[in-house]
């Protein structure tokens, strides 16, 4: 999954989009800022990929829909990359999106804070490092060429950190003791097959399609973070939205929550919704025996684990890919607790 790079620039014309809308949405709203009168419409986006599931279940099985109820009409949207998802949610034509945690981190940023806030998790493992079979330990790494998905996104700053930390080092352009090459994840399965590469640290489903081509773990990121969880899919709103509607974007959590219900207990079912979407959105299901082989990897939970997410602007500072950023005030957990706590369970502790 392509993400936004901690590196890229939103343009000076996007910033203008984003307070215009932010000023304009404000304005409209009035003094219904604090309830939502009438139909509305809520533009959700996703990715067709197996770690937004809570998004691709919600959609597929209609939770979504039931739990907004008959005032809002969900229209949704899918994308391939973090980028032109929160150009979308910059220029006004996105109301909330499923997305990673760098794209997160630079939307916060470059709109100065006020553009977005995290309103929930929605998944967590997923990715590994893949490698050649012969390949059994970091050392061997040295000299070698390993793929990721882009230049400073999620996967890149973790493999970028983790080398550094085991004393091989590795710069922007490609050089160093390791070689990082960045490049689309479709293009990293036939680059593995072909001998280009020696590697690669990706998330699911190409996790699987890397070891069905032949690699094989060298490194499950889960072993890197604390109780194996970190955030790879988060739910994101637009602010403007969320002062507008915010009785919407509870329904939109509960939304959230029921979806994840639904994955968690009904894993089957939740797998074969996933792989008919997918044929929906892309013109050819997604092989149900992958979904199951990448579902053991991941978690989906409610709770953004906004730790690792701020772990992981840590590590792109290090690995010298961003400078730091103030993420006061990104996550706005109010709506997740309140829909946890009438289901009567534990709240997520608000960063």
């Amino acid at each position: 999954m392509r993400q936004l790079p901690f590196r890229r620039l939103v343009s000076l014309a996007t910033l203008a989009v984003v307070g215009a809308a932010t000023l304009g949405t404000s304005a409209a709203c009035g003094d219904d800022a604090g309830g939502d009168a009438g139909p509305v419409t809520l533009r959700l986006g996703y990715f067709p990929n197996i770690t937004h599931a809570p998004a691709l279940v919600g959609v597929e099985k209609g939770i979504f829909a039931q739990q907004l109820g008959s005032d809002v009409t969900l229209e949704t949207k899918t994308f391939n990359a973090g980028p032109a998802a929160i150009e979308a949610v910059f220029s006004g034509a996105l109301d909330a999106t499923y997305i990673g945690p760098n794209p997160t981190v630079n939307a916060f940023s470059k709109s100065k804070g006020e553009a977005v806030r995290v309103i929930s998790g929605a998944a967590s493992g997923g990715v590994a490092l893949v490698v050649k079979p012969e390949i059994t330990s970091v050392e061997q790494l040295r000299g070698k060429k390993i793929a990721t998905p882009q230049l400073g996104n999620t996967q890149d700053v973790a493999l970028r950190f983790w080398l550094k930390e085991k004393g091989l080092r590795t710069t922007k352009e490609g050089g160093g003791d390791v070689k990082v090459v960045p490049q689309e994840n479709a293009q990293t399965v036939e680059t593995f097959g072909s001998g280009a590469i020696d590697g690669a640290w990706v998330p699911e489903p190409f996790v699987s399609r890397l070891l069905n081509a032949g690699g094989k773990v060298l490194v499950d990121e889960r072993d890197l973070w604390p109780d194996k969880k970190f955030v790879i899919t988060n739910l994101l709103v637009s602010t403007a939205f969320l002062k507008a509607h915010p009785d919407v974007v509870k329904k939109l959590v509960e939304g959230q929550v029921a979806a994840n219900e639904f994955v968690n207990t009904k894993p089957d079912e939740a797998q074969q919704a996933i792989s008919d979407h997918i044929g929906k959105i892309t013109g050819k299901p997604l092989d149900l025996k992958l979904i199951k082989q990448a579902w053991p990897t991941l978690e989906f939970t409610n709770d953004p684990i906004a730790l690792s997410l701020k772990t992981g602007l840590d590590h792109a500072v290090a690995v010298g890919l961003t400078q730091p950023v103030d993420l006061d005030g990104l996550y706005d957990l109010t709506y997740l607790n309140d829909v946890l706590k009438a289901r009567g369970r534990p709240e997520v502790t608000q960063p």
